[in-house]
């Protein structure tokens, strides 16, 4: 019988093979079987589970895992080395041969209020570029972490709500000047409203002064943002240091303000709102469109789970646009790996200086 493992041990077990999934490109799933019971049923709920773990246990491959994904609640299975299986199609196998199972063992009426649910890594979704919710069940380690700085996480949401409320206030005759600036300098709208993928994959509206034309196509974005994710810009969007850059430096959509504003990163003051709302964090990873998720390999969709959004982060003081994509979502996991209310102010106080020596900004 395979080896049944604590709720801590299967987790830590489920972090590691997502992990190992990331690099080897190989699906997994996993399983969880639940009785529907609970409440004032909890003692027979944990004897009956107990029974079907016995059962299952011995019906699964000797490099499956199994254990409590919820002590004596929920439980849990792991099956890995799917490679480029149909995960839908094994799912439904899997299932079938599990209830086959614990029917030669169970009545009818005993399993009656089982539930049997799968959880496929990665998820086929994750990569279509609609900015879907990530299913948290596969992301135990994330849930952990915020437990463990629930102290701190409410100091950085009072560091946004304080620092984005005065940022707003102070910078009111900025966004007065910049507004009547782009409404003499070209038509259409003063901001620029596009949908962002923020925290877990949920899409938000993300603000922007406008630095372009209105009506523009986003096809010629795309296509570079795509070569560039998968190292593969052209000299066209290099620099004179022939240093490969996260924008377009010769964009012809962009108007003469935007492309100050732009060099200045003015264009971004309106993102103090998404901070002030929640969607956003003074300090964090860039937000991406949807469409650059859809180039996006496994390992870089960390960056969506791991921190909120932000204004400014490591790869802002950095260079900015003139590192590569790697190395971007390097900084950004680093920063999610070591990040403290502390990190975040010298994160802060860095910023200006990056931002007015205008290094990486097109």
């Amino acid at each position: 019988m395979t080896h049944f493992l604590s709720e801590e041990q299967f987790r830590r077990m489920l972090c590691r093979e997502r992990k190992r999934s990331e690099r080897s490109r190989k699906h997994l799933l996993l399983m969880l079987v639940d009785d529907g019971k609970g409440g004032v049923y909890q003692r027979k709920s944990d004897a009956f589970l107990k029974q079907v773990a016995t059962v299952l246990c011995s019906a699964i491959r000797e490099t499956d895992l199994a254990g409590w994904f919820e002590a004596d609640s929920v439980l849990g299975f792991i099956f890995t080395e799917f490679g480029d299986s149909d995960v839908s199609m094994a799912a439904r196998t899997i299932e079938s041969k599990v209830v086959a199972e614990l029917r030669k063992v169970f009545k009818a009426n005993q399993l009656s209020h089982c539930q049997i649910s799968f959880y496929a890594f990665p998820d086929e979704r994750d990569g279509d570029g609609q900015g879907r919710p990530v299913d948290s069940v596969l992301y135990p380690d994330l849930l952990e972490v915020e437990k463990k700085k629930k102290v701190s996480l409410v100091t950085k949401r009072t560091m946004d709500l304080v620092g984005s409320t005065i940022a707003l206030i102070v910078l009111s005759p900025v966004f007065l000047i910049l507004a009547i600036a782009i409404k003499l300098t070209s038509k259409g709208p003063v901001f620029f409203r596009q949908r962002r993928v923020g925290q877990y994959g949920v899409p938000f509206t993300f603000l922007k002064f406008r630095s372009m034309f209105v009506s523009t196509d986003t096809d010629i974005h795309k296509q570079y943002v795509h070569s560039f994710i998968a190292g593969r810009a052209g000299l066209s969007s290099r620099t004179d240091e022939n240093k490969l850059v996260y924008k377009l430096t010769n964009d012809p959509r962009i108007t003469p303000i935007g492309r100050f504003m732009r060099r200045t990163s003015l264009d971004e003051l309106p993102q103090f709102w998404n901070v002030l709302v929640g969607e956003m964090s003074l300090v964090g990873p860039r937000p991406p469109i949807p469409y650059e998720i859809e180039a996006y390999d496994i390992w870089h969709r960390r960056r969506l789970l791991e921190a909120k959004p932000g204004i400014t982060g490591l790869w802002q003081i950095h260079g900015r646009s003139s590192t590569t994509f790697d190395e971007m979502v390097r900084l950004d996991l680093h920063y999610s790996r070591t990040w403290s209310p502390l990190l975040d102010v010298k994160i802060l106080l860095k910023t200006p200086r990056a931002v007015f020596s205008g290094e990486g900004a097109y």
